[in-house]
């Protein structure tokens, strides 16, 4: 009897070690993977298509989105044509399962959608956001906004294409720690969805850190926002818009000068004087580091300088600049109207008028509170609630 009871123990045993192991190979034992069901449209999403972009956008000759001018070089001819991946139905659905798939992670916990969520338009709504070990990353989770019109990415903008960027957070130590793209790929492939769904993007089931990376950026590339307030009344002189809005948009566009940062079709400096927004080889004029103080954080060559934002969906992308140290966008204002501080590396004029003091707004409290509206007006509410760029797993 004793002989017995010891056996059935130990069988036990042994089958919960071997449980536990199966899992932790699978989910690092936190039992994330096997919570997850991939749900697919039979028909996959139409990501390739982009004919509902409104005519403001297609017909800009500066503004023509690589993939859909199908010029992979023509938008930015610096960039080598296999860093503009031409979008396609079936790679942009595999880009879709990777972005949400917390298993890109070491441990199973973290996916791209922990810090870019679709209804604050990709970003997370935090000041700065927890990584797979819940260490804290250094900067704000930008917000996704028409990536592909982008000739540079990152707050410091050091990677200029959208598929050089992808792979950077899931191996960053402490985004997504994983540093092994080969133990990646090894790990995909034991899901049985996963080959089939690179098969369908690229003609095999092999799962390559190549491929990692370009289905992602297809995905991103294809995240496409034009349909706000302001684009649907493009072509009827604003008639839609209240007087508050109107007011704001004269604020914006005269004494605010909002546009001399923030101008072009993405309201990033994208498409001025048909570039990047930026001076010379990607690198940042004083504009991009407008009315911020040099902190421990010297972002772009180490002077302080951080990329100019996008405007767009900007009322959902709380808190604000790459610290998010503004938690809304009263406080935004506030700080340009009357709060920028010089500093060694702000000599343009537009901070200090050439006057070695720093400009003020001296905005109306009306003016202040119109120029929100304004801005509210840049809010994509499909966007944010497109079945194709929502979260697979359920």
């Amino acid at each position: 009897m004793i002989k017995k009871f010891l056996f059935v123990l130990i069988s036990a045993l042994s089958l919960s070690f071997l449980t536990s192991t199966c899992s932790d190979d699978l989910d690092h034992g936190n039992g994330t993977a096997k919570q997850l069901q991939l749900e697919l449209p039979q028909v996959p999403y139409d990501y390739a298509k982009f004919s509902e972009l409104p005519a403001h956008i297609k017909e800009n000759d500066f503004v023509r989105l690589a993939f859909l001018s199908n010029e992979p070089g023509k938008l930015f001819p610096t960039f080598p044509e296999e860093e503009n991946p031409k979008v396609t139905d079936h790679g942009a659905t595999l880009g879709r399962v990777l972005f949400y798939d917390p298993r890109l992670s070491l441990n199973n916990s973290i996916a791209c959608a922990n810090c870019h969520h679709q209804e604050k338009a990709f970003a997370d709504g935090k000041v700065i956001s927890p990584g797979f070990e819940n260490k804290m990353t250094f900067r704000n989770s930008m917000a996704i906004n028409n990536p592909a019109l982008m000739s540079n990415l990152f707050w410091d903008s050091r990677r200029q294409s959208v598929k050089d960027m992808t792979l950077n957070p899931i191996k960053d130590h402490i985004e997504m720690g994983m540093e092994d793209m080969d133990y990646l790929t090894t790990k995909l492939s034991k899901f049985d969805f996963y080959p089939s769904l690179f098969k369908n993007a690229y003609g095999s089931t092999e799962i390559t850190e190549n491929r990692i990376a370009d289905a992602l950026a297809q995905f991103i590339c294809s995240m496409t926002s034009f349909n706000s307030k302001f684009d649907q009344n493009q072509t009827n002189g604003f008639s839609g818009f209240t007087s508050m809005e109107l007011l704001g948009k004269s604020v914006f566009e005269s004494k605010g000068n909002c546009l001399a940062c923030h101008g072009g079709v993405n309201f990033d400096q994208t498409s001025i004087n048909g570039g990047g927004g930026y001076e010379g080889d990607f690198s940042f004029s004083a504009t991009a580091n407008t009315g911020l103080k040099l902190t421990t954080d010297l972002g772009r060559n180490g002077r302080g300088l951080f990329k100019i934002p996008s405007l767009r969906n900007i009322a959902l992308t709380a808190p604000y600049m790459h610290d998010g140290r503004f938690a809304n966008l009263e406080e935004v204002i506030e700080h340009y109207d009357h709060g920028v501080q010089l500093n060694p590396n702000l000599s343009d004029p537009l901070i200090d008028g050439n006057t070695g003091k720093a400009v003020k707004l001296d905005l109306s409290n009306i003016e202040k509170k119109a120029l929100v509206a304004f801005l509210q007006t840049l809010t994509d509410e499909k966007f944010i609630k497109e079945a194709k760029f929502s979260n697979p797993f359920k």
